[in-house]
């Protein structure tokens, strides 16, 4: 029996044990688990024994009951029969003698030394040995949707991790005492502990402390760029590929839900004040939940008919089921969170009008104005900005048409001008939507692309096509003024610009046409102007974005914080997270303080 108490290697699909006489393999297949098969002495009595896979660890399956302390006097290999007790070495822990063994974990032989004393956590295998295993053990791919299959439909493309897959990653981390992959998370999840819950099997309680400090592991498993984020910080990735963490936060996830595990915390008390959140994307919804749980009534207004924000309307179902997005959202309603939809703020109400009955506003209304390029033509039939395109496909379910009411924008050979993940998103929902070719053109090179790598490796297994170091010159119409080809410039890279990359010059005399009858122009966002029509004290920045505290997100206007795209510009889902936890912390501190307030003035009116 395993000691709960005890942390064990789970090294058990690697292991296999051999008898340092005779070289043959202790190892007997049982329940799916490789069980180490000895014979015994205990109390002078021949024994049939059976080893764990973890190797420090009497199973139960004996012919005799052990109990936690008890010894055996030797080991015999049941080949050769030669007792496998090592005369000059002893239990590190204990001091009780040692039967030697030999491992062979990802092809690399260890000398192994088993105490006799069952219960003792000594192994025998140095930190050294452990790490050099963990290193050998390859980065798990998930499953996916063939190339060939999921261009016809919008069916999420990796199917995730297995329990197996998920304990192999697992077993990769090296649990670093500092863990730099922690401050690499924008809101901070202790990562070692997690993976350390994983490769125990508790996956249940692995998606419990991801919760502790990210509310939305599902969504941010699936649409986060690691890779740029505590991926890029796991030390593991210096000489092999990094941990996936996102992965592994993803399968935690799924289990939870899937395994219906899913606990609403309970609201310890009511502070009697009450929040009002403009926007339910993922900023929004983190200022929901935390400050739901200490106490606050929420009430979050949309502008849309869904929940959700961009994790709805700008992500496809094939990066993100919306299933799952409102899964999430119905875990925050069953926390008592109220959700009004229909409500721009700015036109049916003010945050003015909103700060009369609410104590504290918090803005995360994202950046949803489309930019476009101002170059000739745009303005033709079949050219749509990203927000359309994404919107209409992905909130209004064009691509059910006419499932829903709302007809797909038809287009044959496609255009996507940009090289963000918004653009991969563009172009891949285009394929799926019947478009024969789909060319992404950038101005940048590869290196330079700004989407996740592992979006532009499934756009190329999918057809899409990219004209890199180029850009769009001007649109050219048919008579009837709807787009049939897009005329672009050859560039070169030359000095790194503001952002550190290397700013892309046009090549004199270049000049060249890609035929389509639709264009998608995905070159980022901007601030909607609505809110601060309404709000003109709410100070902005230079680039027209909310001005804040950076240590309290709290605006210019006492009472109400932001965060997300509308402070920041286009930035991630867990950076607008993350933007939120900052935001409600603050309030908590700042409304608390005023309460104690009001309390100190009743108190003083009565005496």
């Amino acid at each position: 029996m395993l000691d709960p108490n005890i942390k064990y290697l789970k090294f058990k699909t690697f292991l296999h044990t051999y008898c340092p006489h005779c070289k043959n393999t202790l190892n007997i297949e049982k329940e799916d688990k490789k069980l180490i098969h000895f014979k015994a002495t205990y109390h002078g009595e021949m024994i049939d024994l059976m080893l764990s896979p973890y190797l420090d660890v009497f199973e139960v399956e004996t012919s005799i009951a052990m109990r936690k302390g008890d010894r055996v006097d030797d080991f015999f290999c049941p080949h050769c029969k030669k007792s496998l007790l090592h005369k000059g070495i002893h239990c590190a822990e204990c001091g009780s003698p040692v039967g030697e063994v030999t491992i062979s974990a990802l092809s690399r032989l260890i000398t192994f030394f088993l105490c006799t004393k069952y219960g003792c956590e000594w192994h025998g295998l140095s930190k050294r040995d452990e790490r050099n295993i963990k290193l050998k053990i390859p980065r798990q791919d998930m499953p996916e949707q063939d190339q060939t299959l999921r261009v016809h439909n919008f069916q999420e493309v990796p199917y995730g991790y297995t329990s197996e897959l998920a304990l192999l990653e697992a077993g990769r981390c090296l649990q670093c005492k500092t863990p730099h992959c922690v401050d690499g998370c924008p809101v901070n999840v202790d990562i070692p502990a997690f993976i350390s819950l994983v490769a125990e099997e508790r996956f249940n309680e692995a998606a419990k402390k991801i919760k502790e400090r990210n509310v939305f592991p599902a969504i941010c498993g699936r649409v986060c760029p690691q890779e740029s984020q505590c991926e890029s910080s796991c030390v593991l990735g210096e000489k092999d590929k990094p941990v996936a963490i996102g992965r592994l936060e993803r399968f935690v996830a799924d289990y939870e839900r899937k395994m219906d595990l899913v606990e609403v915390p309970i609201i310890k008390g009511n502070t009697g004040m009450n929040i009002a959140i403009i926007g339910s994307g993922p900023g929004g919804l983190t200022v929901a939940s935390d400050m739901r749980q200490l106490g606050y009534n929420i009430t979050v207004y949309e502008a849309l008919h869904e929940t959700g924000g961009v994790l709805t309307y700008g992500i496809p179902e094939f990066r993100l089921p919306k299933a799952i997005v409102q899964f999430e959202i119905n875990y925050l309603k069953e926390m008592g969170v109220r959700v009004e939809l229909n409500h721009v703020i700015g036109t049916i109400l003010t945050i003015d009008e909103l700060l009369e009955h609410f104590d504290a506003v918090y803005v995360g209304v994202g950046a949803g104005l489309p930019r476009f390029m101002n170059v000739e033509g745009e303005s033709m039939g079949n050219i749509f900005s990203a927000n359309e395109y994404l919107t209409r496909m992905n909130l209004m379910k064009a691509y059910k048409f006419p499932e829903y009411d709302t007809p797909k924008p038809k287009g044959n050979k496609v255009v996507v001008v940009g090289g963000g993940n918004v653009a991969m998103d563009c172009a891949r929902t285009a394929i799926r939507t019947g478009a024969s070719e789909v060319t992404v053109v950038y101005r940048r090179s590869r290196h330079e692309l700004p989407a996740r790598a592992e979006e532009v490796h499934h756009g190329e297994e999918e057809g899409i096509r990219f004209k890199l170091l180029s850009n769009p010159l001007r649109y050219i119409g048919t008579d009837n003024n709807t787009v049939k080809a897009v005329e672009c410039i050859r560039m070169e890279l030359g000095e790194p610009d503001a952002s550190g990359r290397r700013r892309p010059i046009p090549v004199k005399d270049s000049d060249f046409v890609v035929e389509c009858d639709l264009a998608i122009v995905a070159i980022g966002t901007g601030p909607n102007p609505i809110i601060f029509q309404s709000t003109p004290d709410m100070e902005r920045n230079k680039w027209g974005y909310i001005k804040v505290n950076p240590k309290t997100n709290e605006t210019t206007k006492e009472f109400v914080y932001a965060g997300g795209d509308i402070v920041t510009g286009s930035a991630t889902v867990i950076e607008a997270m993350g933007a939120g936890r900052i935001a409600a912390r603050a309030m908590h501190e700042k409304l608390s303080g005023k309460k104690k307030a009001k309390n100190r003035t009743r108190v003083t009116a009565k005496n």
